[in-house]
């Protein structure tokens, strides 16, 4: 099994998109789903890595060995959202039920003209955000994607929201130009959303606590929200069967602050904090989690988790919220 997410090809590239597109397209969402059953089986018989990884990952969130048929239920989970985001990135909402929770506080922060940093995950649907397009449509949403490991999703975009596709900021870039492109974005009122559950194999990373194991969270997001002083908040798009998604906004931070000498623990507070929140949602839809390699024993894990006392740490982390 790959321990490394860049070391697995991207599902299906371009074929895959012709294939969704025609589905989607010609035959509705109705027969598209009615399809997703032997596209199921096919990765399930052939897509060895991903589905070994996905057993062991089942095996640990329900607290018993995985079953085929637990599998196949993870790949067809995973395969309705990736039909459903055609129309989503179509702007074709109202096809779904989106139950929405948290959105008052974000809806009051963009009320003051103030941008933030939306942290997603490979939980669910993240193009379930695309809902606020509905809801603010003045509001500009950013999305921070590696455009050289993600052609397929990147033509994808191209072609059903250019709008959307224009405004990727590109995390290939060299780090001082995604800072400055996520500043000037958020500084002019937009919304940046990013991914911040997978390290690239160069990224630096900070062990936390998840599930029951150690795994290694990348450290960039955090430090570029403390560089930036701007909202952060996460977002968790839960796919929950037919046609219903429930979006869940949660305020983490107001601004943040690492201070020099207590960077470290502080940094350690934030994304163990972050952790737990990511393990309340994946055991809350255990099968949305679409990390399909060994999340835990990629060649970050041998990394020591760094130890903060947990009276200290709640004070730290009170310290790190800012009011409004």
């Amino acid at each position: 099994m790959s321990a490394s997410w860049k070391q697995r090809p991207e599902g299906g590239g371009r074929l895959a998109i012709a294939l969704i597109l025609g589905i989607a397209r010609l035959g509705g969402r109705r027969v598209g789903r009615v399809l997703l059953y032997p596209i199921t089986l096919y990765f399930l018989i052939v897509r060895g890595p991903e589905r070994r990884a996905s057993r062991a990952y089942l095996s640990r969130v329900l607290g018993r060995p995985a079953r085929l048929l637990d599998v196949a239920r993870h790949l067809h989970t995973f395969a309705a959202t990736i039909l459903d985001r055609v129309y989503m990135l179509c702007g074709q909402m109202r096809r779904f039920d989106v139950s929405i929770d948290g959105l008052e506080p974000l809806r009051q922060l963009l009320d003051r003209g103030r941008g933030a940093l939306i942290f997603g995950s490979h939980l669910g649907s993240f193009d379930a955000l695309r809902v606020l397009a509905t809801e603010r449509p003045d509001v500009q949403v950013k999305v921070v994607l590696d455009k050289a490991h993600n052609p397929a999703l990147t033509e994808l975009l191209g072609r059903l929201n250019p709008k959307l596709a224009a405004g990727i900021i590109d995390a290939g870039m060299d780090s001082t130009s995604i800072v400055m492109a996520i500043k000037h974005a958020t500084e002019e009122g937009a919304l940046v959303a990013l991914l911040v559950d997978r390290p690239r194999p160069e990224d630096p990373v900070l062990p936390v606590s998840f599930l029951g194991r150690t795994a290694s969270l990348p450290t960039a997001p955090w430090l570029v929200a403390a560089v930036l002083k701007v909202p952060v908040v996460l977002a968790f798009g839960l796919y929950r069967g037919g046609n219903r998604y429930q979006l869940s906004f949660e305020t983490f931070s107001d601004g943040l602050d690492l201070p020099r000498r207590q960077r470290a623990p502080v940094l350690a507070v934030l994304m163990r904090d972050y952790a737990a929140r990511l393990e309340h949602h994946t055991r809350s839809a255990p099968y949305n989690w679409f990390n399909f390699y060994d999340f835990w024993n990629s060649h970050h894990a041998d990394a020591t988790p760094l130890a903060v006392d947990a009276d200290t740490a709640v004070q730290r982390r009170t310290a790190v919220r800012r009011t409004a």
